[in-house]
């Protein structure tokens, strides 16, 4: 059946912005570590703290944003945590009036063994530091509901065969963030300095929220869907999944399907943190950069990257007009995808900048490709009322564990001076996570499996 109509995408255009602009006010700290370091008095660990106190709140801000847009819906829920996380942003900016040479000490108990039983150990580090690490919790506690809240999006005004596509659009807003944040915000850091650039790219929220709250409605009650293009979207969803089904929160825990999910979270999800956080600084180390050149090579690996998203949903759609069960499109692309990931750990092996940030880019392509996909597992298999629920379960658990990376990566950074050990852990995960995928969801249907 052709679609009568074109507004659904019109839709997909305003979870895009959303997504893009989340990922600028998230990324802007990885292309400023250098300065920021420099200015503020930060060592490689302090800043592996900051980010993983971003990782950890991003992790309870999916959990809470995911159970909040189920509750709420999109129209309601989503422009909240916009709101809230453009605040966030802006508050980056009042970390300047802390004075640099302020110390921040927190006194904790440390079990050491048996021998020495309970002692006291101290985390000390710039009060600048800490003043970010509270901003970056702010910051990860509302994006946590973009994600949830654009997938509820698709699912709802999307039919089956579309929604992997769609969810490769949608997500490619986090690659054109991606792209725009390394180019721009180094001329404007040049130009108007660090407390600015927070600043003015918070304001961005604020722009989007106008237009959502002017052009949203939901499918059934937006007049300006035709009413062909509203039977093609409730026509092209499973009637299982368009019941009112309530399931408590740790009853999702009977579907196999979201074992699946939260496995594959744990294991592979994580990249794309480290990618965001650790690429620019990646490309410094390795190539000995100036700011803005590292501004224009993670640029480059985030427009790869979104190559990745679209071709993954293609992917899968193409399998299913070809005949293909949808089983065998979505574990096919997912085959692919982790396939094409494996040679990211020759990443700091190689000594040309443009073949490392190629390496790393197929990766990055191959992960937006992957989520596409994985996203779609759970639309396929689990009711449209659990959806958002879901996806902010395997946020938390996939940031969660990325707050644990992020920080042993830091560590790591003083103790080699290099990523080596990072990339080879991540090359092996999507392999690992889809034979765990396999094996929990032996047959991908559209009903839920328990």
């Amino acid at each position: 059946m052709k679609a009568p109509g074109n507004f659904r995408w019109v839709v997909c255009a305003l979870i895009f912005f959303s997504v893009a602009i989340n990922y600028i006010d998230r990324l802007i700290i990885g292309i400023l570590k250098g300065p920021l370091s420099a200015q503020l008095g930060w060592s490689d660990r302090d800043y592996g703290y900051i980010a993983a106190a971003f990782s950890f709140a991003y992790a309870f801000g999916y959990l809470i944003g995911g159970r909040t847009i189920d509750r709420l819906g999109v129209k309601r829920g989503l422009p909240i945590f916009v709101l809230c996380w453009s605040v966030a942003a802006l508050a980056h900016g009042l970390c300047g009036w802390i004075g640099v040479t302020t110390q921040f000490r927190l006194h904790y108990p440390w079990f050491s063994g048996a021998e020495h039983g309970i002692i006291w150990t101290t985390l000390a580090l710039p009060m600048t530091a800490a003043g970010f690490i509270l901003a970056r919790i702010g910051l990860g506690l509302a994006e946590g509901g973009n994600f949830p809240g654009a997938i509820k999006t698709v699912t709802e005004w999307f039919p089956v065969k579309e929604r992997a596509l769609a969810n490769g659009w949608f997500n490619t807003g986090s690659t054109v963030g991606a792209i725009l944040c390394p180019i721009g915000v180094p001329w404007v850091f040049n130009h108007f300095g660090w407390q600015m650039t927070f600043y003015l790219t918070g304001a961005l929220g604020f722009i989007w929220l106008a237009a959502w709250l002017y052009i949203y409605e939901s499918p059934e009650k937006q007049k300006r869907l035709s009413p062909g293009e509203l039977a093609y979207i409730q026509n092209g969803q499973p009637a299982e999944l368009a019941k009112k089904v309530q399931v408590p929160w740790l009853a999702l825990l009977r579907y196999r399907a979201v074992w699946a999910y939260l496995a594959a979270s744990i294991l592979a999800a994580p990249a794309w943190g480290f990618y965001q956080f650790f690429v620019p600084d990646f490309l410094s180390k390795s190539f000995h950069l100036e700011l803005q050149a590292i501004g224009w090579w993670t640029a480059a690996f985030f427009a790869l990257t979104a190559v990745g998203g679209v071709l993954g949903g293609w992917l899968a759609e193409k399998f299913l007009d070809h005949g293909y069960s949808l089983n065998a499109a979505r574990k096919g692309s997912l085959l692919i995808c982790a396939l094409a990931v494996v040679p990211v750990f020759c990443a700091p092996l190689v000594s040309h900048v443009w073949l490392a940030v190629m390496i790393v880019g197929l990766a990055g392509a191959a992960h937006q490709g992957w989520s596409s996909n994985l996203y779609c597992v759970i639309s396929d298999t689990m009711p449209k009322e659990t959806i958002g629920s879901v996806i902010g379960l395997g946020g938390f658990v996939c940031y969660f564990t990325g707050g644990f990376v992020n920080g042993l990566t830091g560590h790591i950074l003083e103790k080699t001076g290099n990523y080596i050990s990072v990339f080879a852990y991540f090359s092996g995960m999507y392999i690992l996570s889809l034979i765990l995928i396999q094996v929990l969801v032996p047959k991908i249907q559209s009903e839920p499996t328990a």
